[in-house]
């Protein structure tokens, strides 16, 4: 049973003119353990579809259901606690902030409702066992390499177990070795945790190592030619 539905999204601004459509039309059905590729080129809708399923921004048109709930009906306090519970992010700019620990920005999410309780500490040390920094935990960003801090991103968008994750050019600046790495790690905890995993990107390689590949170009889905 999908998770996250889709259908007939559209996103459009207002202009002195006619209104500027981004969005045209969109239709998407992911299930828990379901990842997926969105590539496209500059322009095409990507950012703007990125924000809309992040619920970051509202769409114009059409539906969108993640587990079973319209987030686009709740009140603004709502949707924040429903955005922090069920998506987390991953970002080209890992924004850690740099007077924290590794630590320390994994638990981020969690203070939402307050201080971070035993559990979550667990669970973010744990998160950080898997990706590999067990020993970096109390290091502060500037003290990581690139690969490293997104790596510590990785486990922040995990720390409230979301059933989707969005991630925008998880390895747009990083080499080669560390891209593969990084995109290795995002598929093996995306299975162990049977959450639904959208990456945003550029990269072909990338894309090529997820199941499913679809290109948006002005503001439609299709399925990938290569």
């Amino acid at each position: 049973m999908a998770n996250l539905v889709i259908k007939d999204l559209k996103k459009e601004y207002p202009t002195r003119g006619e209104p500027l459509e981004i969005l045209k039309g969109i239709d998407l059905e992911l299930s828990p353990g379901d990842n997926l590729a969105i590539i496209g080129p500059s322009g095409s809708g990507k950012s703007t579809l990125l924000n809309v399923l992040g619920t970051l921004d509202h769409p114009t048109g059409g539906s969108y259901t993640l587990n079973d709930t319209d987030p686009f009906s709740l009140d603004e306090d709502e949707l924040a606690a429903f955005r922090n519970a069920n998506i987390g992010f991953i970002f080209q700019e890992h924004h850690l902030l740099p007077q924290l620990s590794v630590l320390e920005n994994v638990l981020i999410p969690t203070m939402a409702n307050g201080k971070p309780v035993a559990a979550d500490v667990a669970r973010a040390e744990e998160l950080i066992q898997r990706v590999g920094l067990a020993d970096r935990s109390h290091h502060r960003p500037a003290e990581l390499s690139g690969g490293e801090r997104e790596r510590v991103a990785v486990a922040r968008s995990l720390i409230c177990s979301p059933s989707l994750v969005l991630a925008d050019e998880p390895t747009g600046n990083l080499d080669h070795r560390n891209a593969q790495q990084i995109g290795e790690l995002l598929l093996e905890i995306q299975d162990a945790e049977s959450m639904a995993l959208i990456v945003v990107t550029h990269s072909r390689d990338l894309a090529d190592m997820l199941g499913r590949k679809l290109e948006i170009n002005d503001g439609r889905l299709s399925s990938a030619t290569v």
